[in-house]
């Protein structure tokens, strides 16, 4: 399956709710659940009632989607979170939400999980001072990340450097302000988790 490049407003209009797709877009009256809360491509409301498949497959693609996987990425997640020991929900939005291009995204280093997913393609961070270009690359407790030199001094750069602090940091990143770095110092908890996803739907989904 290959990567979806149409409108993403789209798809939150299909979730009914805001999956923080488009950065600060999302936080103004231009946003399209704002603009539009009609289902895409409904010209009149359904009538009938949604099967338990269609809710668990709608909370199945609000996950995939809110992270920017794919389909064969997510089910592979899936798999590592049911070997793991504890609740396989709970386990899979940990491992989604280390996932760096998500932690470069908390921090506040972009301001969608998308840009972060493209600065860390372009090689602009570096992990324990090693340059890592992998958005899927999961981060563990213990692990510096930074920006690299010459991308911090860039003009985009210093403007996100001076965004950072515009959302909640979570518990298990520190941050120093002054060197600009993140420390990560726990794996992250269900109440770290700020997304309204229902994993047990999304476990259901796969459990058929």
């Amino acid at each position: 399956m290959a990567r979806y490049t149409g409108p993403v407003c789209r798809q939150c209009r299909r979730a009914g709710e805001k999956l923080f797709l488009k950065g600060e877009r999302c936080f103004t009256p231009k946003c399209g659940v704002e603009k539009r809360r009609k289902t895409p491509g409904d010209q009149q409301p359904r009538r009938r009632r949604a099967s338990d498949w269609a809710i668990q497959l709608r909370e199945k693609q609000k996950a995939r989607q809110s992270y920017g996987v794919l389909e064969r990425q997510f089910r592979r997640y899936f798999g590592d979170a049911l070997r793991m020991q504890g609740a396989t929900g709970e386990n899979l939005m940990q491992l989604l939400e280390r996932r760096l291009d998500n932690v470069i995204y908390r921090i506040g280093f972009a301001d969608s999980r998308a840009q972060a997913r493209q600065r860390v393609l372009h090689g602009h961070f570096t992990v324990n001072g090693r340059k890592v270009n992998i958005p899927s690359y999961r981060v563990r407790p213990g692990e510096m990340i930074a920006w690299k030199q010459s991308s911090k001094d860039a003009q985009f750069g210093q403007d996100a450097v001076r965004s950072v602090g515009q959302r909640p940091l979570p518990e298990w990143i520190e941050f120093d302000r002054s060197e600009m770095t993140a420390m990560i110092t726990r794996n992250p908890e269900p109440s770290d988790i700020d997304s309204k996803i229902e994993t047990r739907m999304v476990v259901e989904f796969y459990s058929r």
